[in-house]
């Protein structure tokens, strides 16, 4: 669906009437954390793997940049992700993050019909409850002030009310995973789980992408998918997520664009998924 399209449908919101807007407020700030040595993957390793990314991507429409935290070892790895990447529906993640911070400060539950706003956003995403969430938290600009309190400094969200076109860099999602998961996070413990809660519970039909470094399906994920206007109608195909591994707590972003089909943009992200998570977990 191009966003001209998805624009049109969000104006109509048949399903959510839009909530009052309100100024987000200050997003706590990023706790300080101790140093980790990322000597779990080595330099030597760390040269295999891009070769062995770059020798699969080198036969592989479009491009791919990935980013891997291994919360277990401290290791984290990135591949190829200086120029940043169209979103699509994995902005509703970030919007999540943004719209329970919001709600903590408040120090006011969420309502059902918040709950419903939320639930549809991620298990389906559904992009007129991201609309109305999206407007919630003072839009483009709200979340931009919250993203970047909690240091997620290279992401930009789209322009006017499009949040699927926001840009970001593999690196700064894996960090608003760990700003939704991390128990040293600015988020509650409950509201730590229901992110998580929602993020392992997507319809089926979505829950291609990251999860397959996880063949025993220890994952929390949300993914984007869009065939791009600005792309000639090419594929943008992104999936994130926290995975659990061989006894590894893992926190993957693998961002791409430019497929010809939204099928050879699964498998190139699920490839290069498995190849990154492999040699993190040797």
């Amino acid at each position: 669906m191009r966003w001209l399209i998805v624009l049109a449908l969000v104006a109509a919101a048949p399903g959510c009437a839009i909530p009052s807007t309100v100024t987000p407020p200050p997003a706590a700030a990023a706790p300080q954390r101790k140093p980790v040595m990322e000597s779990a993957l080595l330099p030597a390793d760390r040269r295999a793997l891009d070769r062995r990314l770059e020798r699969y991507l080198r036969d592989r429409p479009g491009r791919l940049a990935l980013a891997v935290y291994d919360r277990t070892t401290g290791a984290r790895y990135s591949f190829r992700e200086h120029t940043p990447f169209m979103l699509a529906s994995v902005a509703k993640m970030d919007i999540l993050l943004a719209f329970l911070l919001a709600k903590q400060h408040e120090r006011r539950r969420l309502t059902g019909y918040e709950h419903r706003l939320a639930a549809q956003m991620i298990r389906t995403s559904d992009n007129d409850c991201a609309h109305e969430l999206y407007m919630t938290i003072g839009g483009r600009h709200g979340l931009d002030r919250s993203l970047r309190r909690l240091g997620v400094e290279h992401t930009r969200p789209g322009p006017g009310l499009s949040w699927g076109a926001t840009r970001s860099r593999p690196s700064d999602q894996v960090k608003v995973l760990e700003q939704l998961t991390d128990p040293e996070g600015p988020l509650s413990a409950p509201y730590r789980r229901y992110a998580l809660d929602l993020m392992s519970s997507v319809a089926p039909e979505q829950a291609w992408g990251v999860s397959a470094a996880a063949p025993r399906g220890d994952v929390a994920l949300k993914n984007g998918w869009l065939p791009a206007d600005v792309h000639d109608g090419l594929w943008t195909i992104n999936s994130v997520g926290r995975l659990g591994v061989r006894g590894h707590e893992l926190l993957i972003a693998v961002l791409s664009e430019r497929s010809p089909d939204m099928e050879t943009g699964i498998a190139t992200v699920e490839h290069a998924a498995r190849l990154a998570v492999d040699a993190l977990t040797a």
